[in-house]
């Protein structure tokens, strides 16, 4: 009898481990999916660059869509388009809630000040609607521009000029607009502004 029951309480210990196991594998923490960002990303989502953007204190929305976008082959990309795949609507959002509670760290970039004094006045007139706070703004469905690495805000740029991602319609008409105006020395005044936010 007491064989019997050392039996059943050892099933009992093991049964109650293995589904505590399998109920932290099928619902891992947002800490423990983070962590699988931070070999590109860099430590709490503060990239170290350049091609790699910072993904702490996006907007929850701007992360959920770029996920999204990846996962379905909306975006282009060459690794993140394969890892999104990775992930369920669940995981993306608990990741979207915890990014979005860090807070974004700019890093110094070698920066021309008389270039990002000119692209302060083209973000002003020509960006400024949709990013607000100087490309500063968090609260941006567009991602934060004010700061991000240069090379990186460098590729999207192409990859919007050149049709692989489709430009949101008023982003489509500025850029038109402002590259009729001022040509494509414009782009390069831009991402000196925004390569030269450091607070």
């Amino acid at each position: 009898m007491i064989k019997i029951t050392r039996m059943l309480g050892t099933l009992a210990l093991g049964g109650g481990m293995l589904m505590s196991s399998v109920a932290l594998a099928a619902t891992p923490s947002a800490g423990m999916l983070a962590d699988t960002c931070a070999g590109c990303h860099g430590t709490d989502g503060a990239s170290w660059g350049p091609a790699t953007p910072t993904i702490a204190g996006i907007s929850e929305e701007y992360f959920i869509e770029t996920m999204q976008e990846y996962r379905d082959g909306a975006r282009p990309g060459t690794i993140m388009s394969r890892i999104a795949k990775g992930y369920t609507d669940e995981e993306i959002k608990l990741m979207a809630k915890h990014f979005s509670s860090l807070k974004f760290v700019r890093h110094s970039q070698a920066t021309d000040p008389k270039l990002a004094r000119k692209g302060a006045k083209l973000h002003k007139k020509y960006c400024e609607k949709c990013h607000e706070d100087g490309g500063r703004s968090t609260e941006d469905d567009a991602g934060i521009l004010a700061g991000q690495w240069m090379p990186y805000l460098e590729f999207t740029l192409e990859d919007f000029l050149s049709g692989d991602r489709e430009m949101p319609k008023k982003m489509a008409k500025r850029i038109k607009k402002m590259k009729e105006k001022k040509g494509d020395e414009a782009f390069t005044q831009l991402l000196h502004f925004y390569g030269s936010a450091t607070d």
